[in-house]
Formats: structure tokens, C-alpha cells, sequence
């Protein structure tokens, strides 16, 4: 960790992409290349660094789970159209049934192939993405095209800075000198230095130590920073299989505040499902399910459909009792494997 210290806050939009390494380097320099790519470009203006983080989905179509991932972390899209197939159809129901209302595509036909732009500007119109700009391969005009995307949701993102902390996190692992380590997005709420934090569904413990955002120690990190938290006081076991770090519930009848976990955990859940128009498979008792939220991906088994559809999910899924974003269903077996999104009430 570097010992730069940054006290103001920059703003970023995380854009989740389906299209090439050669497109995403046009916008953004590549910082990570694991199975997710992540690329950053940052640029200040009149004395003001804004960011905007790519978040590319290398193995995809092939595998479905680092594209919910991708869609659970961002506020707006990108795909490169390369043909009008199954998985253009497919990534549509995906941006359309997480929400994201703001993106841009770019044709880019196979060497000597032809795509027809109205058909797949018809195709974007079905699945919903009526607000997606059609932008050519150039990097000046993509980054002009979502640094308007920010100022288009910038109340939004202050907005869920106002929300309860919550902070999934997808790696975790000590360093020398500095301790236990967990990184990921802040979905919602704001996390400072010397916050006391809890570490769900496994309920430790511990304090904020530092924070590190784009390798600078800053005060505090809030919705879309990807962030690294040097934990105190925490055990490892703690931020093991899915983890949300969220601040503890309060109960101070001296002070009067009172303060409940903004989390709770589903073992069965009702919910009503709201299929994407491209997706002609209906869900039956029995059928075997996979739901993504905050990062998470549980899977779950249909127990009856009767107008809603209950669930019983194999490990606990959290979900934020207020403000909770849709979840994204999916079936591994279906084409498109996206059923669509669905709000979730806990049963048990």
C-alpha cells in the first residue's frame, strides 16, 4: 500500500463491458486482468479528477457469473456489438434486467461483415435500453460519451451515499505491516477510518484501520469506490465464502439511537419475477435457479409458482431490507440463461 494520502473524494462510474480488450483500451488503461479486466482512466478538470472504471468480463459468454458481478458493481454499460446473435440477445436481457438504464453501443462487424443498424437499434428499443447512445470505436468519444453519463447520474450516486453501508467483498488476504485486507465496491453508504464495521452473514467484528482507493489512503470511500479496508480487531474466518460489510446495528436507549442492520438474511423467499421480453421459458416447481445481488450468486430451488414464486436457497442470500436493488434471476440451462429481475419478501 502506497503512503499517499488523499482526503477529497473523486468521482467515478463503474461501466460494466461486453466487447473486446482492444475496444476497453481505446477508453481506459488496463490495471487488472484476472478473470474480471479492469481498466481506469482519470482526468482532471479545473482542478477535479473524475474516473471512469471499466469492468470487463473476460470469460464471458462462457461463463455467466462475472457478468452479473460486473453489472452488480456499475451504473452504466458498454457493448461492443461484433454480430446480432445469441449472445448480443442474451447481454441485453442482462444490462436491461440489472437496471442500467445509461450506456453506449459500438458496431464492430467482423472484418468484410456487415451489421444492420436499425435491427439492432430495434433490438436495444425491445429490451428496454431506450436511453443507449450508438457511439463510434474512439476513445475521445466514448469518454465525452460517459463523462455525460456521470453528470446524468451524479445525483444518484450522492444519493445512495445517503443509504446504509453496504460492501460486498470478492478478495481478502493480509499484508505485511498493515494486517487483514478486504476488498470490493461500495455499493451503498459512505465507510470512514476508525469505523466499527460488521462482516455479514458471519457476524465478526472489527474497526476500520485505513482505506485505499485507486492506491491512494484516503478518509473515506462511498458508493462506486472500489475500495481496500485495512481491518482491526477482525478475524479472517469472518470475511470467508460471500461476505457484506455493512456498520453494526445500534440500541442505545440512553442517547435514544436506534440503528437496525440494513441486511437481512433469506433461507426461503417469495417473489414476483419480472421476465425479460426475449425470454420465452417460464419457471416451473422444482427448477433449479441462481440469483445475483451485491455480488453475491446463490442458488436456489423452486418449491411452487402460484402467481409469486417461492424459493429455498441453499446458503442464506442477503438482501437489504430498504432500497434494495432488483436481483438479477438466472437459469444455467435456459437460453438466454437471464430469466429477468425480481424483487424478493423473506419468508423464513
Amino acid at each position: 500500500m502506497k503512503e499517499r494520502s488523499v482526503d477529497n473524494t473523486m468521482p467515478v462510474l463503474n461501466i460494466a463491458m461486453v466487447g473486446s480488450d482492444e475496444l476497453a483500451r481505446e477508453l481506459a488503461k488496463p490495471t487488472d486482468q484476472r478473470d474480471v479486466h479492469t481498466y481506469v482512466h482519470k482526468e482532471t478538470v479545473d482542478g477535479e479528477a473524475r474516473i471512469l472504471s471499466l469492468i470487463r468480463p473476460a470469460k464471458y459468454p462462457e461463463r455467466l457469473r462475472p457478468l452479473l458481478n460486473a453489472l452488480s458493481a456499475a451504473r452504466a454499460g458498454l457493448i461492443e456489438v461484433t454480430a446480432v446473435d445469441a449472445t448480443l440477445g442474451e447481454a441485453l436481457v442482462a444490462f436491461a434486467s440489472a437496471g442500467i438504464e445509461h450506456g453506449v453501443a459500438v458496431l464492430a462487424p467482423a472484418d468484410g461483415g456487415w451489421i444492420d443498424e436499425d435491427m439492432v437499434k430495434s433490438l436495444f428499443q425491445q429490451a428496454g435500453l431506450t436511453k443507449w447512445s450508438f457511439e463510434k470505436a474512439d476513445g475521445i468519444e466514448l469518454r465525452n460519451a460517459f463523462f455525460s453519463i456521470m453528470d446524468n447520474v451524479s445525483e444518484l450516486l450522492a444519493s445512495i451515499e445517503k443509504q446504509p453501508l453496504v460492501v460486498p467483498i470478492d478478495q481478502h488476504f493480509n499484508v505485511k505491516g498493515i494486517g487483514l485486507v478486504a476488498i470490493g465496491y461500495v455499493q451503498s453508504g459512505v465507510v470512514s477510518v476508525h469505523d466499527e464495521v460488521t462482516m455479514l452473514p458471519h457476524g465478526g467484528t472489527g474497526s476500520v484501520k485505513s482505506l485505499q482507493v485507486m492506491d491512494d489512503d484516503v478518509a473515506r470511500a462511498g458508493a462506486g469506490d472500489r475500495v481496500g479496508i485495512a481491518l482491526r480487531n477482525a478475524k479472517e474466518e469472518s470475511l470467508s465464502g460471500t461476505c457484506l460489510i455493512t456498520h453494526p446495528a445500534i440500541e442505545d436507549k440512553k442517547t435514544n439511537t436506534f440503528r437496525p442492520l440494513p441486511l437481512e438474511a433469506h433461507t426461503v423467499s417469495t417473489m414476483k419475477l419480472t421476465g425479460s421480453p426475449f425470454q420465452k421459458k417460464q419457471l416451473e416447481a422444482g427448477d433449479v435457479i441462481h440469483a445475483s445481488i451485491d455480488l453475491q450468486f446463490n442458488v436456489g430451488r423452486v418449491e411452487s409458482v402460484d402467481g409469486n414464486v417461492t424459493v429455498r436457497w441453499e446458503t442464506p442470500l442477503l438482501q437489504r431490507i430498504e432500497d434494495s436493488p432488483s436481483v438479477l434471476i438466472a437459469q444455467l440451462d435456459s437460453k438466454p440463461r437471464i430469466m429477468g429481475s425480481a424483487q424478493l419478501r423473506k419468508v423464513e
